[in-house]
């Protein structure tokens, strides 16, 4: 595994609260469990790493209690980071409100995380062999979103990019001018319905080719049924999936997306990889999150039991 994963996106901390349900407007719930963790462009780059990808935050974070917290979980995961942390801002939080069916909602406040500049992105020293990851939570920020548009089009390793929940908020064009930089497009069924207007997850794939570079591929999550795969020019073909009982939701979709960068980086094939990406998504919704991604060898054994199992009949 020669290249390097670089994470362009934001490390916030979740205060994450289980609760039986939402809370009505104007109501109140009481939480069974509160906890205070890493979260954000955090359980993408735990994902990686701990499937074996050198990993760089490239990102921005801040001084205070919360930048404190962030860059020693990311120690903890041996993620490098790229930058000192920002001046007179400390990093944001993310209310994470996990219900009974496991289920997760967010409310999130912008910290430094928000306020990448361009210089920061020129001192990146990204090669060829690499992989940008780039979330659409980036293209919200104005600082952030004008950095990453002035660098995307130089950048010489592949990139990969989820545009998240909040694609409808991106500000218009700005997606018409990221995607064509794109090489790999990883998004859930929700996302390729809201950037196509269909339904059908692999109908959305394969419109979405027509959107992103010439020889890009673009990948849509459909949760326990795993993942459809189109390439341009070829039919789209559906990845399968590993249906568990969740325990928690929260991160599911980090965790794809982190063990399929790492596939990558390691020269897997791209279905290859998808199908390792949705093992490693199973297991990670066993656990209470949002970090909750296998370690490689975890995952390797999953997928060998699965293996053994079809074999036995």
């Amino acid at each position: 595994m020669n290249g390097r994963l670089v994470h362009t996106g934001q490390v916030v901390i979740d205060l994450v609260m289980r609760v039986g349900a939402l809370p009505p407007a104007g109501g109140d719930v009481a939480a069974s469990q509160t906890r205070l963790l890493p979260g954000g462009g955090f359980n993408v780059m735990s994902a990686a790493a701990r499937s074996g990808a050198r990993v760089l935050y490239a990102g921005a974070h801040g001084t205070g209690r919360f930048g404190d917290l962030a860059r020693a979980a990311l120690r903890d995961e041996g993620v490098a980071v790229a930058h000192r942390p920002e001046p007179g801002a400390d990093t944001g939080v993310c209310v994470v409100l996990v219900d009974d069916t496991g289920e997760r909602t967010f409310v999130t406040g912008t910290g430094a995380e928000g306020r990448l500049r361009p210089r920061q992105l020129a001192e990146v020293d990204v090669r060829d062999a690499d992989l940008v990851y780039l979330t659409g939570y980036s293209l919200l920020h104005e600082s952030n979103r004008a950095a990453l548009l002035g660098w995307l089009p130089g950048v010489p390793a592949r990139v990969l990019f989820d545009p998240g929940p909040l694609l409808g908020a991106i500000p218009p064009g700005v997606l018409d001018r990221v995607l064509p930089e794109v090489d790999i497009l990883s998004c859930n069924a929700t996302e390729a319905y809201a950037l196509t207007g269909l339904r059908d997850p692999t109908a959305g794939a394969v419109e979405l080719t027509g959107r992103v570079g010439r020889h890009a591929s673009v990948l849509v999550r459909t949760g326990a049924s795993g993942c459809v795969l189109a390439h341009p020019g070829r039919a789209a073909r559906p990845v399968p999936g590993f249906p568990v009982t969740p325990v928690d939701t929260n991160g599911a979709g980090d965790t794809h997306c982190g063990v399929l960068a790492s596939a990558i980086l390691a020269g897997v094939e791209l279905e290859t990889a998808a199908v390792r990406a949705n093992a490693a998504a199973a297991l990670s919704v066993l656990r209470l999150g949002p970090a909750t991604a296998p370690l490689g060898t975890e995952v390797d054994e999953f997928l060998l039991e699965g293996t053994r199992a079809t074999a036995r009949g």
